[in-house]
């Protein structure tokens, strides 16, 4: 059981004050575009009648990072959040200005999870976290980031957390996906912000910029519901009788990158085992007179790959984590794989599949 801290009811937040036992969508102001158009954050607060914790939920920090968005948007369509206990802040958008151009990036070319904590006086970027901080990550008890691979990569369900904090790490087994990544602290990151405030805070990682993609949305919305009820924000569930199955933990995972530039036959599919010296792919000229095998370094599981057959010399086509045991992890991820495909027959969910 986690021993979490209270929330203190009543949330204000923006200067709008949230009661218990209350649902309420605000626009948090993050300036004006230079048609003199207003932008604004959409943030939708679930403050629960009884005290508990308070979770974050962000999504899209990377403008093209849409998955989240859509995993956000079901998260509170759900039956269960009318019972939660603490409050929930969602903002399935955080990089507004990123999602209207498709991009990556601020209007300032500049990575927003580079940018934390940020500065009233700052940069477009540097404001915008420094909102973001003051306004959700400072009244938080813990944090969900939710996030996709870059453009044209595809990255398995992962979790992505400093598994040197204990409460950290608890968070990241709860979620209920088959691989884990310690990963460290990055400068500017909103982690690394969010460890600052003592704010225990998962990264889920999964699918690919401007994509949706029916297994990691359904993964997220589960994940995050075990977490909330790991933190007993909800009940246990009545109706599972799964197994949960421990995660494994990689502590090291490396990129493989082309060694010539050409067009690259990819050979082995996300979430695949192999081992040291295993084909991963050829890349070729077009009209094939020369070819590079492209082959894994050491053993592991493919947990993000390019999904670009273009490629450049010093291109990173294929990510591997290291496991001790490859085949139990090879195990692990397909049965979350097949336990969260979309049903081939109609079910009571009133979620159809994105397909």
């Amino acid at each position: 059981m986690s021993q979490s801290p209270m929330s203190q009811s009543p949330l204000t937040i923006n200067g709008t004050t949230f009661k218990p036992g209350t649902r309420t969508t605000i626009d948090l102001p993050v300036g004006k575009l230079y048609t003199h158009t207003p932008m604004t954050m959409p943030v939708h607060v679930v403050n629960g009648k009884k005290p508990g914790p308070v979770l974050f939920i962000s999504a899209a920090i990377h403008g093209d990072e849409i998955n989240g968005v859509e995993i956000i948007r079901r998260l509170l369509k759900l039956p269960a959040i009318k019972r939660v206990k603490g409050t929930i802040i969602a903002v399935p958008i955080v990089n507004v200005h990123g999602l209207i151009n498709h991009s990556r990036y601020l209007p300032d070319r500049r990575d927003l999870n580079r940018s934390f904590p940020g500065t009233e006086k700052g940069p477009l970027a540097s404001r915008l976290a420094y909102i973001f901080m003051k306004e959700i990550v400072s009244q938080s008890t813990h944090g969900i980031d939710l996030h996709t691979g870059a453009i044209h990569r595809d990255n398995l369900p992962q979790i992505r957390a400093n598994l040197d904090d204990e409460e950290t790490s608890n968070l990241a087994h709860a979620f209920d996906v088959p691989v884990i990544i310690s990963s460290n602290l990055r400068d500017g990151s909103l982690r690394e912000a969010a460890a600052e405030h003592g704010i225990p805070m998962l990264l889920y990682e999964a699918g690919e910029a401007l994509r949706f993609d029916e297994v990691c949305i359904r993964a997220g919305v589960k994940g995050i519901i075990n977490v909330m009820r790991f933190l007993e924000m909800l009940p246990p569930s009545k109706s599972s009788k799964k197994k949960h199955i421990e995660p494994v933990v990689a502590r090291s995972s490396s990129w493989i990158r082309a060694s010539d530039s050409g067009i690259l036959r990819a050979m082995i599919p996300l979430g695949s085992r192999v081992k040291k010296n295993t084909l991963l792919g050829i890349v070729a000229d077009p009209i094939g007179d020369t070819e590079s095998k492209i082959s894994s370094l050491y053993n592991g599981i493919v947990i993000g790959r390019t999904n670009l057959p273009l490629v450049n010399e010093g291109d990173a086509l294929y990510h591997i984590a290291r496991f001790g045991d490859i085949t139990e992890v090879e195990a692990k991820v397909d049965d979350f794989q097949e336990e969260h495909l979309p049903e081939l027959m109609p079910s009571p969910n009133p979620e159809s599949p994105i397909i």
